[in-house]
Formats: C-alpha cells, structure tokens, sequence
C-alpha cells in the first residue's frame, strides 16, 4: 500500500511549473464562436490573463493578422500585461511561428497551458504540436470556443486522446492559489473571483459580507 503524504501531486499547476500561451483572442473572429457565449469566453479569457499575471506566470501573447483582418488582442487581456508586445503571425498553427517558439525556449519551461479563441484551430494545432516534441500540455477549455458544440467537443476530444489535459479557467486560477493560508496572494485570488468567477465570485462576496469569512471554499 502506498504511503501518503500532505503534499501536491505533480500533475498540478503551480506559479513556477509552466508557461501560459494566450492565442488570437481577437474581436473579428470572435462573432463566429458559439459552442460559449463570447462575453462568457472573453470573461474568461480575462479570469485566466488576470491569474496568470498576479502570479507572475511567463506568458506569451500572440495574435494572427492583427492589422489586416482580425483586430486587437481583447483589451482586458493587454492590460493585464502592461507593455508586453503581442506577437503577431501568419500561421494559423502557433507552433510554427519562429518567434513564439524562441519566446518558447527562452522560458523554458517543458509544461505548457494553453487557451485561445478557437479549440480546433487556434489550439489544436500548437498542442499536438508540442505534445509531438515532448512537452506536457494543458488546455483551458472554458477559455476557448468554436463554431459549434461539435466542433469545440471534437477538437477537446481529440486532444485529450492524443494526452492533453483539459482545465477550466477558474480552476486555474484555484491551482495557482491551492492554500488559503497563503496570505501574501489570498487578496489578489478572491478579487479576481469577485470580478470574472461567476457565481463562486458571487458566493465569495456573500460570505465575507454574511459571516466575515476569511477564506473561501
């Protein structure tokens, strides 16, 4: 039998075990995402960019023919990376642009989670991809969306039997924070789920104004 132990299994994200790839989350092809309503996924694109930042994750973000055709990474994204650039591509596959992947190996970091605008384009492509070259891969998949249910389910589908592992956003940000007795980012948790958390937000608000409460569950 095996002997337990008070401490983390390795699969889980913590702030100093991977980088955050934030891909084309871009006003003009977000009118055609309808497997998650677009305010839902851009709440929770920001819930993901506000977590990642707080807790000084390394983060890439990118965008795909931003001044010819798709527009401006999402505003609540950019401002949670002041000053960062965006790194523009071509590639519809992310994994093929030298750039992001010198971004990539200047990190280096061999875990990689990944959201963006469309599961079967804008994340499929990079996570088989880095899967194929060893890298451990998550995928956010309450922070992406497609053209369809089906379309979102099967690209999820096929990522996870090829080995990645599937996430939601407000799960990220919970991994990252994991104790509530971890006082110096228990300000920064609770207010971003007050913010994008939906009803946990909601509940965290209730309980602090009911019961004073100095966690949350």
């Amino acid at each position: 039998m095996p002997t337990a132990t008070a401490t983390p299994g390795k699969a889980l994200i913590a702030p100093d075990n991977h980088l955050l790839v934030m891909i084309d989350f871009q006003s003009q092809m977000s009118f055609a995402t309808k497997s998650i309503d677009a305010v839902n996924l851009r709440n929770n694109a920001a819930l993901v960019a506000r977590a990642a930042a707080g807790f000084k994750v390394p983060t890439i973000l990118t965008t795909v023919a931003e001044k010819s055709f798709s527009g401006p990474m999402f505003s609540e994204i950019g401002e949670a990376f002041p000053g960062q650039p965006m790194l523009d591509r071509t590639s519809m596959n992310t994994w093929e642009d030298a750039p992001v992947i010198a971004e990539v190996n200047r990190i280096g970091r061999g875990r990689i989670v990944l959201c963006g605008l469309w599961t079967s384009v804008c994340i499929v492509g990079p996570a088989l991809s880095a899967l194929d070259q060893g890298f451990e891969v998550y995928v956010i998949a309450d922070a992406c969306g497609d053209v369809s249910s089906e379309a979102h389910d099967r690209a999820m589908d096929r990522m996870v039997q090829a080995g990645v592992r599937p996430m939601t956003s407000l799960q990220y940000l919970l991994e990252l924070q994991r104790d509530w007795a971890r006082g110096e980012t228990y300000d920064l948790t609770t207010g971003i789920a007050k913010t994008f958390g939906g009803a946990y937000g909601l509940g965290i608000i209730y309980a602090k104004t009911m019961f004073g409460a100095s966690e949350g569950h």
